[in-house]
């Protein structure tokens, strides 16, 4: 009989169909066998010695990083527990910015433990609860190691530095970047904290990565309408529209009976005559520039220019909204009701051509939202350094708000001799679970230390001793990996990366622990 059927008097009936189910031992090693896959897949990626990886979809299109929510995200997974992985990836991603590698790479870590301790006959439960008292020793010693007060603008670089080692940042080094985004993020600070959505990171090939630099304002990706020259304009007064610029249409579907030329030429002239109105509408407005996010008719384009006023049609809603973040401009709707209130200001509007390109410069001084404009030689290029900053700049305002801790491995190897200490105090096999727990976190320096070209044997038994008496990690001396104090070389991470590593990864790999049937749904 089946293994999926019931035997009755009538003989078996069948619940769920014949191979679409996998129950017990098979079931949770299947899971922890796809889980540690996933995580296999990015573990040579971690770190600034970690290598690349080149992605190839069904149509050609090729992504060249070592961003671990970017390999996940563009891997075609398709194991329900694989998965799991990968949106632990996502939640580190929108949580905190980076540590999305370090996330998944301890997740498959504790799965693998956990495979061990089933073999013993530990029961899932068991160490579900020995994870969970791990976890929140390792999130005690997180914090122990955090530094206090706030964070200088020196430990913010080195924040900003330690992210981007060993990313695709192409000829530009990670200090001249460092500062940069350092900069940006201290633009959007105020006694309410930092308002990372104001920080905006842009690129455009056709430079060497070296060209990056910070502008005061935000770039749109667009031109002006009936602009062929470039466009320069200072001190302007900025309108962002929110309607279209064309003429009224009807809401049911009429028809005009013409019966001679007269009245055809009395139509065309009544609606040349609104759109003169329309036009006259927004120029009285006392605008120099408007951002329309819908259509803007030609003719009424056409007569804007002949008054000066430069047009956008048809803006992305997220350029719009950062256009009027950094002028200070309000969202109108109606060409007729806008007041001098409205209009944002602009120390200077320019259009910038990057070959057959086409960037708008909305800047000002004073402005509340800042764009780090990336160059670089080649689409692949951009889009890694593209990556590599946004990861900067999460990074460092994490760091801002929630204090950093030692880099290169010292955060993990403290947190697990934390949890190897008050294993003691966990009871039962639920003991069995949380030492497991402190040697996954091992996982992260060994990686370190193995993709660094260390023998990873050695190094965690001279870090395991190094760190008895203050911070050790492995570092980069002359690109080989070598054992120092991450303090005194300028490493560190954000705490709250740490923290969220810890609490996706261990949620994430439990929940997997815990399933002992798969079931194919409906």
């Amino acid at each position: 009989m089946a293994a999926n059927a019931v035997r009755t008097t009538a003989g078996p009936m069948f619940i769920v169909g014949d191979g679409t189910r996998t129950r017990g031992h098979d079931a949770q090693r299947w899971n922890i066998a796809a889980g540690k896959a996933v995580a296999e897949a990015v573990r040579t990626t971690l770190g600034p010695r970690g290598m690349d990886k080149l992605l190839v979809d069904s149509s050609g299109n090729v992504v060249i990083t070592n961003d671990g929510v970017t390999l996940l995200e563009e891997m075609d997974v398709d194991h329900p527990a694989a998965k799991m992985l990968v949106d632990v990836a996502r939640t580190q991603e929108d949580e905190v910015g980076d540590g999305t590698t370090t996330a998944a790479v301890f997740a498959g870590q504790l799965l693998a433990r956990a495979e061990d301790l089933l073999e013993q006959d530990v029961h899932p439960t068991a160490i579900v609860e020995g994870y969970a008292a791990a976890r929140d020793l390792a999130l005690d010693a997180v914090d122990d190691v955090t530094t206090d007060g706030d964070v200088d603008d020196d430990r913010l670089r080195d924040v900003a530095r330690s992210s981007m080692t060993g990313k695709g940042t192409g000829d530009v080094s990670a200090d001249a970047l460092a500062d940069i985004v350092v900069s940006a993020v201290r633009r959007v600070t105020d006694d309410d904290g930092v308002h990372r959505d104001d920080v905006h990171v842009r690129t455009q090939v056709g430079a060497s990565s070296g060209a990056t630099s910070l502008v005061d304002g935000v770039v749109v990706s667009e031109e002006p309408l009936g602009h062929d020259a470039a466009v320069r304009v200072e001190d302007a007064d900025v309108l962002v529209f929110d309607a279209k610029l064309e003429g009224r249409e009807t809401e049911v579907d009429v028809a005009y009976d013409v019966t001679d030329v007269a009245q055809l030429d009395a139509a065309m002239d009544a609606q040349e005559a609104e759109l003169r109105r329309l036009a006259d509408a927004v120029a009285d407005t006392g605008a120099d520039v408007v951002f329309c996010t819908k259509a803007v008719d030609d003719r009424v384009a056409a007569a804007l220019a002949d008054r000066g006023v430069v047009v956008y049609e048809k803006v992305d809603g997220d350029d719009a909204d950062a256009v009027r973040t950094a002028t200070g401009a309000r969202l109108s709707r109606d060409a007729f009701d806008v007041d001098a209130d409205d209009l944002g200001r602009a120390d200077e509007v320019r259009v910038e051509r990057f070959g057959e390109d086409a960037a708008t410069f909305v800047e000002r001084a004073d402005a509340p939202a800042v764009t780090v404009f990336a160059r670089g030689g080649t689409e692949h290029v951009v889009a890694e350094l593209e990556r590599a900053l946004g990861d900067a700049v999460d990074v460092v305002a994490a760091a801002a708000e929630g204090g950093v801790v030692p880099g290169a491995g010292y955060a993990e190897l403290a947190a697990a001799a934390a949890v190897r200490d008050g294993a003691a105090g966990v009871h039962g096999r639920a003991q069995l679970a949380a030492e497991a727990f402190a040697d996954a976190l091992d996982v992260l320096p060994r990686t370190l230390a193995a993709n660094a070209g260390m023998d990873p044997v050695d190094a965690m038994a001279d870090l395991h001793a190094a760190v008895e008496s203050g911070p050790a990690g492995v570092l980069l001396a002359d690109d080989r990996g070598v054992l120092g104090d991450p303090v005194e070389a300028g490493v560190f991470d954000p705490a709250a990366v740490k923290r969220e590593a810890v609490e996706a990864a261990t949620e994430a790999a439990t929940m997997i622990v815990r399933i002992d049937d798969v079931v194919a749904a409906e």
